[in-house]
């Protein structure tokens, strides 16, 4: 059987991280250090000794959890051998890096592109998240269509029953509305705009010319891509998926699905948190889910 290795997204954040992996290995403390450099900031000092509410900004969040599962991976050594990964949104530039794609300062420059072009994107227009519980993914995406005068879409198919929508601030609330009619339960979520969304187009096409000048190379195993859930190893179709990943749904559920198919009975989740291996306990219950440790 295979082991599959998973790198978590935006949302598994929390003060603290990271500090066991800069104080365990001189070659996970240079990585950090690294990319002190590269930002321009002691993101560091963020991380490790911050506020919940330094580590919620956009600029600081992305490239904080990245920095976590790809340093987490490196000081695995040897023992990271994936058959094949995925990360969820952001997760996804992790699990590039990790798995040899590109190198860790390009995943750096790109992570933190991207998040200073979402957070642009999201300062001009007011939009929103929401999760919604307990409904077939076909009822979400029909409440998603019903609303033809404002932005909602289905952003994150995270697990069965459990699906994100992304769009503006009137849409997600009349779409919770009718999640409440149709018996689901529709939660907010604390998110800076529409990630996944139409909304998310002027990020899309700021983060385009960055993403074709960065080197990409094969990486050492498939990499199961959020837009089309399935594997991929050539370069130039990971590049045309990462510029779509912006404003396409993150098809997690079926992702992991796929992965499992192919052989994966195994799931480590490489990164803070311990959100992907819930949604894999949920997606194959069968599977064992675990968290990676050095």
């Amino acid at each position: 059987m295979k082991t599959a290795y998973l790198f978590p997204g935006q949302g598994a954040q929390f003060v603290g991280m990271g500090k066991e992996l800069y104080d365990a290995q001189p070659e996970c403390r240079n990585l950090f250090e690294r990319a002190n450099e590269l930002l321009g900031f002691r993101i560091t000092d963020l991380m490790f000794a911050g506020t919940a509410e330094d580590l919620k900004q956009t600029k600081v969040t992305q490239p904080a959890i990245f920095l976590h599962s790809t340093i987490l991976a490196a000081g695995l050594g040897d023992r990271f051998k994936p058959d094949m990964v995925a990360g969820h949104s952001l997760g996804e530039f992790s699990a590039l890096v990790a798995a040899g794609a590109m190198s860790f300062e390009d995943g750096l420059r790109l992570v933190s592109a991207r998040a200073n072009a979402m957070q642009r994107a999201c300062e001009m227009q007011p939009s929103t998240m929401a999760a919604v519980l307990k409904l077939d993914d076909a009822v979400v995406e029909q409440i998603c269509a019903s609303i033809t005068d404002e932005v909602v879409v289905p952003a994150n198919y995270n697990s069965p029953g459990q699906v994100v929508i992304s769009g503006t601030v009137a849409g997600v609330e009349r779409a919770c509305e009718l999640v409440k009619e149709a018996k689901g339960r529709a939660v907010p979520l604390a998110v800076g705009g529409a990630f996944h969304s139409p909304l998310m187009e002027p990020a899309r096409v700021e983060l385009q010319a960055a993403i074709e000048a960065t080197p990409i190379q094969a990486p050492i195993c498939p990499v199961y891509q959020n837009v089309c859930a399935e594997p991929v190893t050539d370069p130039a179709t990971i590049k045309q998926n990462l510029i779509k990943q912006l404003t396409a749904p993150v098809r997690w559920t079926e992702t992991i699905r796929h992965m499992a198919e192919a052989g994966a009975n195994t799931f480590v989740e490489v990164g803070p948190g311990s959100v992907q291996q819930g949604l894999v306990r949920k997606i194959c219950p069968d599977a064992v889910a675990e968290a990676a440790a050095l």
